[in-house]
């Protein structure tokens, strides 16, 4: 496993499309297992391909309860809608008030191929939304409604 440089906020990568992994191999494996050390070394909850430079629609989440693996995640359902603070890798120091569904279900696949359903409420369900936010080339800043002040 090797670090990643995080790409930063300004970054015009950061606000491209993703592409779909058409093949999961030890390449996006590696690009999974790299993203998944980044993130813990940053203290985050969540990291998408893009924010380590890579247009693939990579997404890992842990949000205290073990790693999500997430390949080409798609949101399903959503349900409710609350506002909470948000922060991001990519942008350090930025924080703000985001809404965001309550509830949500995912179907992505996971690092063997297979096709998984998740579902999350409070915050691994404004996780999943800001990294699959991520790979569409959307920013949490781009919603923010109040800003936090440092």
């Amino acid at each position: 496993m090797a670090l990643r440089n995080i790409r930063k906020y300004g970054d015009d990568l950061l606000r491209k499309k993703s592409r779909t992994v058409e093949k999961i191999d030890g390449r996006i494996n590696t690009l999974l297992d790299d993203m998944l050390e980044t993130m813990y070394e940053n203290n985050g909850v969540g990291l998408a391909a893009p924010q380590v430079g890579i247009l693939k629609r990579v997404v890992v989440i842990d949000i205290g309860e073990g790693p999500l693996f997430l390949i080409n995640p798609e949101i399903l359902e959503t349900e409710g809608s609350y506002i909470d603070e948000e922060g991001c890798l990519s942008i350090p120091g930025e924080q703000g008030e985001v809404e965001r569904p309550y509830r949500v279900k995912v179907k992505a696949l996971n690092r063997e191929g297979k096709e998984i359903i998740v579902e999350g409420e409070e915050l691994l369900a404004r996780a999943l939304c800001h990294e699959i936010d991520h790979l569409n080339g959307i920013l949490f800043v781009d919603k923010i409604i109040s800003k936090e002040e440092e």
